[in-house]
């Protein structure tokens, strides 16, 4: 993700900042250009410091889970991205984790939208339009049926996805090595993505084919015997992950949010002006990420900066005691993969 400036005493701001930590100033974020403004907080109305004009918070700025700001005189009192909100979790019970929990989502799914936004990818809300995308925070209560997935365009999160501990107990449960909650809605949403830009158009579901599999195989069958026999040993040679190799439909979407993943980590270290350049002179895990991986066209060249980022980020984390951020190893297959998404996407941009 970029950098933020605080439009007044141009201090650095994060995504989710909702004033600026040097001046004080309002902050909110301008999804048509991806700007985030500032304002006084000391005028009952929100005049921008950069281009004097008057803006409103999001509605759900009252619970304080969205600092995007749209005109004043807009129909709508959701930003884009919380208008893609069909359901959210019951806040009434002062002794639930819902409230937490959900914020903890709406961070994630914040920044999901942002970057699907910078893609150029359409986000129309499925409250208007049936071909279109929402989200439902839910909580199991009890029933079987009700779990994180998505289904003809309705994206399905159980709040206890935003508790950290819930999460950690799934993440060892299902022995994943990353388990996020922007990971989980860059996975669902792929589902989504492989709909709109593969399903229905034979030439690119041709090539999908060819690199992922065949969808028309039964799909609850497929999970059945992954979930019973496991993946592959050898299934790091062509997979990003073991879940991957359960249908290709899975596969998709775990590619996919790899490449999200990818594409997000090198615009970070982009936007940082990050350069790595071991002591010992290797060459391989030497990069000076110089360019917005969004304009680029040759996927291959934003790969060979994933390996000495990864590597530079991971060190440090293990410095910290803490795991790795990008704890996977990506072959020339899995490359395939990831470039077939990228060249697709490369008309939205």
């Amino acid at each position: 993700m970029k950098i933020f400036q605080c439009g007044n005493c141009k201090s650095s701001l994060f995504f989710e900042n909702y004033s600026c930590d040097n001046c004080g100033q309002l902050t909110g974020y301008r999804a048509s250009d991806r700007m985030m403004l500032s304002f006084s907080p000391d005028i009952a109305t929100l005049i921008s410091d950069r281009d004097h004009k008057e803006y409103k918070y999001c509605k759900n700025k009252e619970y304080n889970v969205c600092n995007w700001v749209i005109e004043k005189d807009d129909l709508e009192d959701y930003c884009s991205a919380c208008q893609l909100n069909r359901t959210i979790p019951n806040l009434s019970n002062a002794n639930s984790d819902n409230f937490d929990n959900w914020k903890n989502l709406e961070v994630a799914k914040h920044r999901l939208i942002y970057q699907l936004q910078k893609i150029g990818l359409s986000l129309p809300s499925k409250l208007q339009n049936e071909d279109g995308l929402c989200f439902d925070f839910v909580e199991k209560l009890g029933n079987p049926k009700i779990m994180t997935g998505h289904a003809d365009g309705v994206i399905t999160i159980l709040i206890k996805e935003g508790n950290s501990v819930s999460r950690e107990q799934a993440r060892k449960d299902m022995t994943e090595p990353y388990r996020t909650l922007v990971g989980h809605l860059r996975h669902e949403v792929g589902h989504y993505f492989w709909d709109r830009l593969v399903r229905d158009n034979p030439k690119v579901l041709a090539e999908f084919r060819t690199i992922f599999g065949n969808e028309e195989l039964d799909y609850s069958q497929a999970l059945q015997t992954y979930y019973k026999e496991g993946a592959p040993k050898d299934w790091q040679k062509s997979y990003i992950s073991e879940y991957a190799t359960s249908h290709a439909w899975e596969d998709w979407a775990e590619t996919w949010a790899h490449y999200l993943h990818i594409m997000d980590m090198v615009e970070t270290a982009y936007f940082f002006r990050l350069n790595v350049k071991p002591k010992f002179n290797n060459k391989a895990l030497t990069t000076k990420v110089s360019f917005d991986p969004y304009t680029k066209y040759n996927f291959d060249v934003i790969v060979r900066m994933c390996v000495p980022l990864s590597l530079a980020v991971n060190s440090i984390n293990r410095a910290m005691g803490i795991p790795d951020v990008y704890p996977f190893v990506i072959s020339s297959v899995i490359i395939e993969k990831l470039r077939f998404i990228h060249q697709l996407l490369l008309p939205k941009r």
